[in-house]
């Protein structure tokens, strides 16, 4: 039965600035958890401390009750028995899909390793391609391959960096909705680290807001997405409208002094009864939706509605918020 992989308390510093400080975070069995986080927020510290590619300087890194990382020691990557899958997929140029997947397998035997890395490229859609070099592989069925080769010899775990990121937009959901399939099929750990929060939301389970080092927030992505702790959190998650309490119009929301109104776009609502007025300055089509630029009494929104419904620019519409996507917090200038 698979065991979590835990990080606990864990802190990483590089010239004395901590990048990963204090670090708890706990993946779960048959579960991927997205660690968002922007450029420079620690997440791919932290995956190398997961993957013993870095000591800890604080803390423990745990695979169920055995200590893999600590301040006394340090497993290597190769004792861990933990795949990694990178942006750049890191094949062997000189060996087919067939001989990549099949490499990590040959403590079972040639004939056995053959049999099973053909399995893996079966799963992934890959049987036609298995004698195939990486340079006439497309980046999608290269990265295919990487998950093939990483999940094949039955790791306790998976950790990946910013795994999808280098492929072609179009193909860029089905190849990774594909690959987490196989992820979870496989019912172990799995950390996805990414810095598109559509990603993020689409793909994982659950997701970990980090940022300057620390885990701002964790949870299922909805509860996160819809329950965020913080402005910085919700903007993690995706764009967000911010209004300081003074700038917020009577009668869009009660706003107390020292607080302000955080908003995302698809929270602004028509309302044509509502008193509250605001010019439209752009309206586009973004498929289903429109994305408006509203000018709300000097201040600049963007709203998501629904295509049928959408005004054009130039014209006055009524607008609501929907409280689901509404949240007020604490300014930072209070």
């Amino acid at each position: 039965m698979s065991e979590s992989l835990s990080a606990i308390g864990v802190s990483r510093a590089y010239h004395g600035v901590r990048v990963v400080d204090a670090v708890s975070l706990d993946l779960k069995p048959g579960r991927v958890t997205a660690l968002l986080g922007g450029s420079g927020a620690g997440k791919s510290t932290l995956l190398r401390l997961f993957a013993g590619l870095e000591p800890v300087d604080e803390g423990e890194i745990r695979l169920g009750g055995r200590v893999l990382s600590s301040t006394k020691t340090t497993l290597p990557p190769d004792k861990r028995h933990i795949g990694l899958i990178f942006q750049d997929f890191a094949l062997f140029p000189h060996l087919t899909a067939l001989q990549n997947v099949a490499f990590g397998l040959k403590p079972l035997g040639k004939e056995a390793a053959k049999a099973e890395a053909l399995a893996w490229l079966g799963r992934l859609g890959l049987t036609e391609r298995a004698d195939a070099y990486p340079h006439e592989l497309s980046g999608g069925e290269q990265q295919r391959v990487a998950i093939a080769r990483a999940l094949a010899p039955k790791p306790a775990a998976i950790l990946m960096d910013e795994p999808f990121s280098g492929l072609d937009p179009a193909l860029r959901a089905s190849v990774r909705d594909e690959a987490l399939e196989a992820v979870r099929a496989a019912g172990i750990p799995a950390l996805l680290v990414t810095h598109d929060p559509v990603e993020a939301l689409e793909a994982a389970d659950h997701v970990a807001i980090m940022r300057g080092g620390k885990v701002r927030q964790e949870g299922p992505a909805a509860e996160v997405y819809l329950n965020p702790v913080s402005a910085d959190v919700a903007a993690s998650l995706g764009p967000v409208n911010r209004l300081a309490a003074a700038d917020v119009p009577a009668g869009l929301a009660d706003v107390a002094p020292g607080t302000e109104l955080v908003v995302r776009p698809e929270g602004i609502c028509l309302d044509p009864g509502s008193k509250v007025r605001a010019k439209v300055l752009a309206s586009q089509v973004t498929g289903a939706m429109n994305r408006l630029v509203l000018d709300l009494g000097g201040q600049r929104l963007v709203a998501l509605v629904p295509r049928h419904a959408a005004p054009k620019a130039g014209d006055e519409a009524g607008i609501r918020l929907d409280p689901a996507l509404s949240f007020i917090f604490c300014s930072a200038k209070a």
